[in-house]
Parts: C-alpha cells; sequence; structure tokens
C-alpha cells in the first residue's frame, strides 16, 4: 500500500511501521492504528554472545532495519537477505542471530530462539500522499479525527 500512496495512485493508506521503516516511502505519517502490534527483535539462541570479535552474521528479510541498527551500534555485520523461514537460520548456522518481526515469540520459542533486543514496537500506520495532503489536507485531516475517535486517541 506504502508504493501506491507514496506514487499518488491513493491519498491515503495504512501501512505496517515495518515497511515504513525498511522502505522509507516519501509519504507522512499520520496516526498509529494500534493495530497489526508486534515488535522488530533481535533474536538468537539463549546463549548467544556478541564478542564483536568477528562480523556479526544476520538474516532478515528487513536488511535496511538491520543495517540502521547495527550501524547505530557501531557493529560490523553481514546481512544475508532470506523470504521465509528466517529462524532457521541460526539453527542451521547460517547465521548469528536474526532480525524479524516478533508478535507472541511462539514461533521463536519452537525452534529453541528467543528474543534478545527490540529494537522497535511495529503497529499499523495511516500514512497519506505528501502533494495530495496539500490539496486535501482538510478532508484528510477530517479522516485522522474521525479514526482518532473511533479508535479512542
Amino acid at each position: 500500500m506504502a508504493i501506491y500512496v507514496e506514487r499518488g495512485a491513493a491519498d491515503v493508506g495504512v501501512a505496517g511501521r515495518d515497511i515504513l521503516l525498511e522502505y522509507a516511502p516519501d509519504v507522512y505519517e499520520l496516526l498509529d492504528l494500534g493495530i497489526g502490534k508486534c515488535r522488530m527483535c533481535v533474536a538468537g539462541h539463549r546463549d548467544q554472545r556478541d564478542d564483536h570479535a568477528s562480523v556479526l552474521r544476520v538474516a532478515t528479510k528487513f536488511p535496511n532495519i538491520a543495517r540502521r541498527f547495527y550501524t547505530s551500534r557501531s557493529r560490523e555485520i553481514d546481512v544475508i537477505h532470506l523470504n521465509g523461514s528466517i529462524e532457521l537460520a541460526p539453527i542451521l548456522g547460517l547465521s548469528d542471530v536474526i532480525v524479524d518481526i516478533v508478535e507472541t515469540g511462539k514461533t521463536l520459542a519452537e525452534n529453541g530462539l528467543f528474543v534478545l533486543e527490540e529494537i522497535e514496537p511495529i503497529s499499523a500506520r495511516l500514512i497519506a500522499n505528501k502533494a495530495h495532503y496539500k490539496f486535501k489536507g482538510e478532508e484528510i485531516d477530517r479522516l485522522v479525527r474521525g479514526l482518532e475517535e473511533v479508535i479512542g486517541k
């Protein structure tokens, strides 16, 4: 949805915060809708220790989020970009840790993995095209106020 809003095919839309962080579309983020709540986390084996002696291997389908997170910590990483079954990477020795969305942690636990660190809370966000907002701001603001009433903000 973010690409449709960014490119002007839609005035507004709903996108997960993970998509906004990963792809950084040029849109306004208007409202946290408070639905689809989960967390972007670093996960790995319980005994995973980062000694900073070698490059940390990170499996993820969110390479930009992973790079920004570890760059902010001055940590060198090797990103292994995967699109499915991310939690298998540490089990198979492909990576040291993963960066992925965690809702309940059940899938991690089933694979013997644990949340080591939370990067960012994730939820659905109302977004708007920047140019359309300039021309339709009043309409869009009415929509935002109506949604705020419904979700209790």
